[in-house]
């Protein structure tokens, strides 16, 4: 009598008790716990890699694949030493020379912003991207490379830190400046400006980031965030393709001051939020008046799908920040950028208990 013919990758699963139990073996071998509820997310991608073999792909395919896991891995373990301290991701020129105007707004939103305690994440290069890191200085300061045949080093801030990291792929860099920011701020600058600009705003207005403040910021006399809103306003909200609300998801700052200040304003109550179910919980620092949740629900009915907005503790299913006080409803999951207006309208109303808190980092 033959033995059994092993599984078919087609039907490869991890619930299969023959095949989770190799992977098991693999995971304890490893120093993980296969009993822990987040194992099944590494037997997933074993599982998904193993297919490729079923798939066919080319060998083109597969080492983009493997490379982009491990740039991505590599990029998390770097944030992940740094958890408690706030990030900004900066974008502009790389070509913008060191006595430009835009060059020394740079470096004084940065510095504005490491007085307030956060770090500042830059694409690593020169320009604007440079005078990002020299405001805060290098302690304060994560650099996220991207190798290109014509500029292959880092700035001098960051060169040889460990938190700088070099990517291979532009979507893997721009997951990096997206996922660990708890803000943005846009300085001119070209094509790849302008991509990261329409891809942060992009990604907030459909609900597939989290909302962050997104600064526009430049130096001394320019008209270059003017000229951009006026082209926004003229071609995309007159033709139909944005809403009106949506110009509430970026703020063009006067100053670099004004700037770092609409930032800090961001957080002055609201700490993080997340959806549990159908309902959007926004995560407080000090809990709101009973009056004040009243007057919410009169000016945001339009995004609350049925029922109100209501004060509460920690839903059943969420584990962190159980201390905070919440806002919680079943929001549409569109109109975001009335969220963001929701969002500056109850950092405006004084809270219950006015005594000081800080603010931690965003959680996940």
């Amino acid at each position: 009598m033959t033995d059994p013919a092993p599984p078919s990758l087609i039907n490869l699963s991890y619930r299969d008790p023959t095949v989770a139990e190799p992977l098991n073996d693999l995971i304890r071998r490893a120093g993980g716990d296969p009993d822990h509820e987040d194992a099944r997310f590494i037997r997933e991608m074993l599982i998904t890699a193993l297919k490729l073999f079923q798939d066919g792909r080319d060998r083109g395919e597969l080492k983009l694949m493997a490379a982009s896991m491990k740039e991505l891995r590599h990029a998390f373990r770097v944030f992940a030493r740094h958890p408690h301290v706030r990030k900004i991701s900066i974008f502009g020129s790389a070509r913008t020379p060191e006595d430009h105007p835009d060059y020394a707004a740079a470096v004084e939103f940065s510095r504005q912003m490491a007085l307030r305690d956060w770090a500042v994440i830059t694409g690593a290069g020169d320009g604007i991207m440079k005078a990002g890191h020299v405001g805060p200085g290098r302690e304060s300061s994560f650099g996220l490379a991207i190798r290109l045949p014509f500029e292959t080093t880092a700035n001098t801030v960051i060169a040889g830190d460990p938190k700088l990291i070099t990517f291979k792929y532009f979507f893997t860099r721009k997951l990096m400046f997206v996922s660990q920011a708890d803000a943005v701020a846009l300085f001119p600058g070209g094509f790849g400006t302008q991509d990261e600009a329409f891809e942060v705003l992009t990604l907030v207005q459909t609900g597939k980031s989290s909302i962050v403040p997104i600064v526009l910021v430049e130096g001394e006399s320019s008209r270059y965030w003017a000229d951009w809103r006026r082209l926004v306003e003229d071609t995309l909200l007159a033709g139909g393709f944005i809403c009106e609300e949506d110009l509430s998801l970026f703020y063009h700052a006067h100053s670099p001051a004004d700037a770092a200040d609409h930032v800090q304003r961001f957080y002055r109550n609201y700490q993080s939020s997340r959806y549990v179910g159908d309902q959007l919980v926004i995560r407080l620092r000090q809990r709101l008046r009973d009056e004040a949740v009243v007057r919410l629900n009169d000016e945001f009915a339009g995004i609350v799908r049925e029922g109100r907005i209501t004060q509460s503790g920690p839903l059943d299913g969420e584990t962190d920040h159980l201390e905070l006080p919440r806002l919680v409803f079943t929001h549409t999951r569109r109109q975001w950028g009335i969220v963001r207006r929701l969002i500056d309208r109850l950092n405006e109303m004084e809270p219950a208990d006015p005594s000081p808190g800080t603010p931690g980092p965003r959680a996940a």
